[in-house]
């Protein structure tokens, strides 16, 4: 599909209307209204309100994802690199709780986890990049695939920041979160030797 200008201004106007209002008290009129455009223009690009969420997923995913290039220094170790990889996933997950929240929910009701998959590659790639380095710096040490080993990386700093924020967990602090999962991929990544050297 095409992403033109009204495209963007329809996915914005729905990540602003329903973070206000909720995804269940949204509605397209009111998404239209917020966006400036015609109702029939939003059937243009989805039959339904929910048919958006897959657009709203990508949205957050490539505001995490520029957030990490932004901050980004190629001069720092895969160690650090990780470090702020965390610290963006629980700030971006922060801010767009409730919206990730029916997100999953309308992937699911939509069997869209291809689209998903699809959204996140540039993602997975950029990490397996990073990873690919480290293991040929000799700062890391795996016999998994790359590609895999991003893929899990990544979907465990997210469930690990969705967990936290979306089941409201008062039992412990947001920097225990935050370092328990990466003592757990530093482990992965290294012996005990090279992690005392990271």
């Amino acid at each position: 599909m095409k992403q033109d200008n009204k495209y963007e201004l329809l996915v914005n106007a729905a990540l602003t209307v329903m973070k206000e209002k909720g995804f269940e008290k949204a509605s397209v009129s009111q998404i239209v209204k917020e966006a400036g455009v015609a109702q029939g223009t939003f059937y243009l690009y989805f039959d339904s309100k929910s048919a958006i969420v897959p657009a709203i997923a990508e949205k957050i995913l490539n505001a995490l994802f520029l957030k990490i290039k932004q901050n980004f220094n190629a001069e720092e170790t895969i160690f650090h690199t990780l470090e702020m990889i965390v610290e963006v996933t629980f700030d971006i997950t922060k801010e767009y709780r409730e919206l990730i929240l029916f997100c999953y929910s309308g992937l699911a009701y939509y069997h869209s986890f291809e689209r998903w998959e699809e959204i996140y590659q540039p993602y997975y790639s950029w990490l397996e990049e990073r990873l690919d380095h480290a293991n040929q710096n000799g700062l890391i040490h795996t016999n998994l695939d790359l590609n895999s080993l991003a893929k899990m990386i990544i979907d465990l700093i997210e469930n690990s920041a969705e967990t936290y924020y979306l089941t409201n967990e008062s039992d412990r602090s947001m920097e225990h979160s935050k370092n328990q999962v990466l003592l757990f991929i530093k482990s992965a990544l290294t012996d005990s030797q090279s992690l005392n050297k990271a």
